[in-house]
């Protein structure tokens, strides 16, 4: 079975060249799956924006060092985890600085919103953010490495293969992962998609 050629990589590869073109590519495609994985693990708009850059900045600083191992995309999401990671254990290390810091920062701006670019009627929109609303719950209340497989899982191009590289992991104890975050969120979530309604 041959190996299909990641262009990514090849972008990549130009941008350790010096080519600022191939690098505005990538960010181009990957700000966005980037900035929901971070919102998604840290909950917070604002923190999600300024760690998105720093995680292509990251990239940009690490360009002379990048070697063609892996995927793009496993090198990225690895950054991008590893920095969010830091940002965690940053947080639980100064609480108090952090809040401080997010309402200081949110008290003079207008909250932001992401684009919704599905049509739909206006019932079903909000039932869709309080759908949205409570996944982003639960999945706040998974074990980190759950909620992280269960976060790369939905990004398209990540293989089960290249999420365990990413979380530094087995194939297995990856699938594993996996399936027990799929099932606790099942279980979390099924009262709520049964009755409309959430205890």
């Amino acid at each position: 079975m041959s190996v299909q050629p990641d262009p990514d990589a090849a972008l990549m590869l130009r941008v350790k060249r010096g080519d600022r073109a191939a690098f505005a590519e990538l960010v181009d495609k990957y700000k966005q799956p980037v900035m929901n994985f971070v919102y998604r693990s840290l909950r917070d708009e604002a923190e999600a924006e300024d760690l998105a850059q720093n995680v292509f900045l990251q990239v940009f600083k690490s360009r002379a060092r990048y070697e063609r191992t892996a995927k793009f995309s496993t090198w990225l999401f690895t950054i991008a985890r590893n920095l969010c990671l830091n940002e965690i254990r940053r947080r639980s290390r100064h609480p108090a600085e952090s809040l401080e810091e997010t309402h200081a920062e949110n008290e003079d701006q207008p909250q932001r919103q992401y684009e919704d670019k599905t049509v739909s009627l206006p019932t079903e929109n909000v039932l869709q953010g309080e759908l949205a609303k409570k996944i982003d719950e639960a999945l706040a209340e998974l074990p980190e490495n759950q909620r992280t497989a269960i976060l790369l899982c939905r990004q398209d191009e990540l293989s089960y293969e290249e999420i365990a590289k990413v979380l530094d992991c087995s194939l297995s104890a990856t699938k594993s992962l996996i399936h027990r975050g799929r099932e606790t969120l099942k279980e979390k979530l099924k009262p709520y998609l049964q009755t409309g309604e959430w205890d």
